[in-house]
Formats: C-alpha cells, structure tokens, sequence
C-alpha cells in the first residue's frame, strides 16, 4: 500500500542532512545518515491534507486550542497506547526542545542539577547548560539485554539535594531502548521519593517494535510532563510544532503565560496543526507500515555488519529508526574512522562522541531511507571499517 523503496532526492530543497552536511561534517556532497530526519515520504493523509489547506488563499494567525487538534491527540493516545488523556492537560510548544527548556527555568534555578541517561540526545546537554542548569550523567551500562540503567547511580544522583529534573529520554536516543514498565515504575517511585520532577521527552514514541508506555501510565506523581510531537514519525519536523502534556493547573498556567506572554508564539503554524490532526486521525495503517520496513532495515544492516565483522554481534534495538553501533569489540581508532568515512568513502555517519564521553567508541546511524540507500552506505561503512582495521 505505501511505497518506501523509492529514493527521493532531496538535494536543493534547503535540506539540512543533504544541503548543508558540510556545516557539520567540512565536506559538501556526502551521502548523509545524520541528522533525525527520514529520506522518506510522509503519509499520504497528510500530503493530501496540507495540499487542500493550501488551496486556501489566506493564511492568517491560527490556534490550537480547540476540539480538533486536541481531541486528535486524545485519540491517538487511547488508540496507540491505550492511555488516556485529558484534554485540558494539553499545551502547544514551538518545538520538543522549547518546552524542555520552559519547564526547566520553570521548575529549577540557575545551578540546579539535571539528571539525563547517557549517551545522551546532543540538545539536552546543550539546553540545559544555555539555562545555565548543570546536567548530572547516569550512564547506561551495556549488557548482553541491551542498554540498561545503572541503578545505584541512578538513585544517588536523584537524591542530591540539587537535583531538581529528570530529563527522560523515552525511548532514548540514540540507543533505542523503550523502557519497560518495572523500568518507568522503579525511576517514577525513586524520583518521586526524592522530590525530582520529570519530563519525559517521548517524540520517538511512535516508532517502536515493542511496547511503548507513556510515561502518564506508569507515574504515580501530580507534577510531570510528557513532550512530544508527530514531526519524527510522521518526517514533519519542517511543519514546526509540538505538544505536551501538563497535569499540573499552576504549572500549565505559568508555561502558557511564558509561551503567549513573554515569547509571543502562542499563534502555530496552519500546516502544523493540519498535519497533526491528519496525522493522528488518518495515519495508523501508514504508521504501522513504515514501522515494519524500519525493522527491516534495522535486521538487514545488522545482518551485513555481523557478516563482515562477526565480533560486533550487532542487535536491532527496541525503538527508532536510529542504529547505535558499538565498535568496541573491534579496537577501531574513531578519528581514523572518521576521517575515511568522509574523506575516502564521501559518507557521512555520526560519531558517538557527539552524544557525550560515554558514546566514544559508538556511531549513530540513521536508517530512515530506502533499502538502496542504506545498502549504499552500509558499503561505504564496511570498506571504511576493513581499511582502519587492517
């Protein structure tokens, strides 16, 4: 029914992973696996939605708080994640990362701690250093399940007396882990004995091969946030736009003042609120779709890796079109990597390191593209590697 094998070409649309790869990478032209960003074209509802809005002449100031946009999001929820929401707790951000920063001067102060997973999602360490707030890294230790939380750090560092926020990363970027409910359970109960408020961060929620559980679900506490948007599932980050979920009055009462007040973005974009509202009421059978071919992606490249370099013994993660390679077991040099990557293989991959110390001997790879594509790149990648290894 949808259509994923296809490449796209994106060159010359002011595509930053294609356009301006040389910004982060010093090379133009590159084939890029970079930014979260899918080569991939969003769903045919919501082409087809945005397409009628702009038949309309006009586009005037717009609003999100109204029975359609809000009831979508209901929806989607009680559908994807049996959960339900009440639609009062509902607010509209300019982006994932602009609430995270409202709710963090909202709920510490300068020099209050904030405790993240690590390796972590790059902007949280920067959003929470511009806020001048200091990020407290509990990394996560690899084991033969995956990724898994070092729990007596964990609860030491939730009980400092200066840490204020969990920043909860769900499912965590760029492992791929979705956290279990004993997971959610256990950091809910040891944060809420601790007195830490949480924002869970949950934009890649929809793209799981397992069970996502929304944060709202497993807390038993009264002030916490759940952020998230469709830009990452449905490949709209361009539309702008994202929501979350505020139960607290006193809190949704001071981020909206901050929101229309002090910023002045109360007003979305039209194409943003079409195309959630098309996205959440049309979108399932699309969504389910791309899912399935992002898992397949996730065994192919895996498949081929483990082929050529056994010791790697690379599994599919839980969530996300985003593969988190461990290059350890090989005792590659990384700027060597690297530098053969973008020099001599002319691909653009994302080193671990980006994402903190803890990502050092890692790469991040971003599968969302065609097959061909990724075949392409996973080319590049084997012959870079051979070349550093030999």
């Amino acid at each position: 029914m949808f259509d994923f094998s296809t490449p796209i070409e994106r060159r010359g649309t002011y595509c930053t992973q294609w356009d301006f790869v040389a910004d982060r990478f010093g090379q133009p032209d590159l084939l890029p696996f970079t930014i979260s960003d899918m080569d991939l074209a969003t769903a045919p509802c919501v082409q087809q939605a945005l397409n009628k809005r702009m038949q309309h002449p006009v586009w005037g100031y717009s609003r999100w708080n109204h029975e359609d946009y809000k009831a979508a999001i209901v929806g989607w929820f009680a559908r994807r994640f049996d959960t339900t929401i009440a639609s009062d707790s509902i607010v509209y951000g300019p982006s994932v990362i602009y609430i995270v920063a409202q709710l963090l001067r909202l709920w510490s102060e300068p020099n209050d701690e904030v405790l993240v997973h690590t390796p972590a999602y790059d902007a949280f360490d920067k959003v929470i250093a511009r806020n001048h707030r200091k990020m407290l890294r509990c990394p996560l230790v690899k084991g033969t399940e995956g990724h898994q939380i070092d729990w007596a750090s964990f609860t030491e560092l939730a009980s400092r007396d200066s840490c204020k926020i969990l920043v909860l990363c769900s499912p965590q970027n760029p492992t791929g882990r979705v956290w279990t409910w004993d997971e959610l359970q256990r950091m809910d109960a040891i944060c809420r004995t601790h007195g830490v408020k949480v924002i869970s961060d949950e934009i890649h929620m929809d793209t799981v091969f397992t069970q996502h559980i929304p944060w709202t679900r497993a807390t038993k506490a009264q002030n916490w946030a759940l952020v998230t948007s469709p830009s990452k599932s449905f490949n709209i980050p361009a539309l702008g736009g994202a929501y979350a979920f505020l139960p607290d009055q006193q809190t949704r009462t001071a981020y909206l003042n901050q929101l229309k007040e002090a910023d002045g973005l109360s007003s979305p974009s039209i194409l943003a609120v079409v195309g959630l509202i098309a996205a959440y009421r049309e979108g399932d059978a699309w969504l389910d779709a791309l899912n399935i071919y992002l898992m397949e992606n996730h065994k192919h490249l895996a498949k081929r890796l483990n082929d050529s370099f056994p010791a790697l013994n690379v599994q599919p993660p839980q969530g996300t079109y985003l593969a988190w390679l461990d290059l350890s077991p090989l005792n590659i040099d990384m700027a060597k990597l690297q530098h053969q990557l973008i020099h001599q293989e002319k691909v653009a991959i994302m080193p671990g390191e980006t994402y903190g110390s803890e990502g050092q001997p890692c790469i991040r790879i971003n599968l969302g593209c065609s097959r061909q594509k990724l075949d392409y790149g996973i080319d590049r990648l084997i012959r870079a590697m051979t070349a550093v290894c030999l």
